[in-house]
């Protein structure tokens, strides 16, 4: 550990010109008093290090210590602090060594890069997952890793999608892929590409055998083959809707695995009131994603799915048909008090709005 803690130390004072040993205590997570000993050791090592007192003071390198790496562009510098998203890193276990790698690198680099790969670092984040993915499953994804690294075949208690139980699956692993924030595991079931979400995995364990794989076939080349597999599956139902353009982007943004093709100049430019949006559904009951859009998405065909929504609307409808219910406090969720009054709220929201009764002879004007 004391090894490691030195060379960070010598890598951070080839980065800056003076460091306050505070800073590097915490950086570091040791004491004050252990960054001058650390400090001592490496001037004993021969580094020309050393300790200046005072305001402004701190560990420095003389001038001129220096490692550097040569052959890189200021483009390349700027692409290695392009990374990935710092959770990627923590699910595997990982996100204190890449700031460590970073450390050195930024140390290593030519003198007239490190602003220009220090500032991209800063200026750019990418973050892999989906907008309103909602909470997922906790998966311990360092664990599979070091499963898949032992090279040797794993034993999965996996429940596969639509099944209500885990079932038994003994799988050759080629490697671990994330895409959107979600993680899979690529690996052979009986000679055969499979992929594995690791969410769904109730269990694994290493088996003594080694691993089977298949000869010269690499985990880029698998999951290639799954990805086009996954995305080029036939699509037997074709569903066509008008979209009011209020709610287009939403809608495109919510349904975007679904649509077949973007209307005509990205259907976000002024136009029409309502854009013509093409659908391709694995199954008809899918078509229920569209009633959270309410009457801002119309389907105009197949026929089967007009039925259906319109089965299922009617059922909704039902179900909130009758007399609202009551609250504790007498009002009902309308807004109505039950004795027939209304409600504070409701008087309160007339008076700010000048509203009169409608059976005081206002006309109520209609939507517009």
């Amino acid at each position: 550990m004391r090894a490691d803690r030195l060379l960070s130390i010598l890598l951070l004072l080839q980065t800056r010109a003076r460091v306050p040993a505070a800073e590097l205590a915490r950086r570091l997570e040791v004491s004050v008093r252990t960054v001058y000993r650390d400090v001592e050791a490496l001037s004993t090592a021969g580094v020309p290090v050393y300790a200046e007192r005072g305001r402004r003071g701190g560990i420095a390198l003389l001038p001129g210590y220096r490692t550097d790496v040569s052959g890189l562009t200021a483009d390349e510098a700027r692409a290695l602090f392009v990374l990935t998203a710092q959770g990627t890193h923590a699910a595997l276990g990982l996100d204190g060594a890449l700031g460590t790698a970073l450390r050195k690198v930024m140390a290593a680099l030519p003198a007239p890069h490190r602003p220009a790969a220090e500032l991209t670092s800063r200026r750019v984040l990418v973050d892999p997952d989906r907008w309103l993915g909602g909470p997922r499953p906790e998966v311990d994804v360092a664990a599979l890793l070091e499963a898949v690294l032992a090279d040797r075949r794993l034993r999965l208690r996996y429940r596969p999608s639509g099944s209500p139980a885990p079932r038994r699956f003994t799988v050759d692993p080629y490697g671990l892929v994330v895409k959107a924030g979600i993680w899979y595991l690529v690996a052979d079931h009986r000679a055969a590409p499979r992929l594995f979400r690791a969410d769904r995995m109730a269990a694994v364990s290493t088996a003594v055998e080694p691993v089977r794989r298949r000869p010269g076939v690499e985990l880029a080349e698998v999951w290639e083959e799954l990805r086009r597999r996954v995305e080029e599956r036939p699509t037997p139902l074709t569903v066509r809707t008008r979209v009011h353009r209020s709610r287009l982007d939403l809608f495109l943004r919510i349904s975007g695995s679904s649509v077949a093709a973007l209307p005509e100049g990205d259907g976000r430019a002024e136009g029409p009131e309502w854009v013509p949006v093409e659908l391709r559904y694995q199954e008809l009951g899918a078509v229920h994603q569209l009633l959270q859009f309410g009457t801002r998405v119309v389907v105009d065909a197949p026929p089967e799915a007009r039925r259906l929504l319109a089965r299922t609307a009617a059922e909704i409808a039902a179900g909130y048909d009758g007399d609202e219910p009551e609250r504790a406090d007498g009002e009902r969720a309308d807004g109505e008090r039950a004795d027939g009054e209304p409600s504070d709220g409701e008087r309160a929201h007339g008076e700010r709005a000048g509203a009169v009764s409608p059976a005081a002879g206002s006309t109520v004007p209609g939507p517009r």
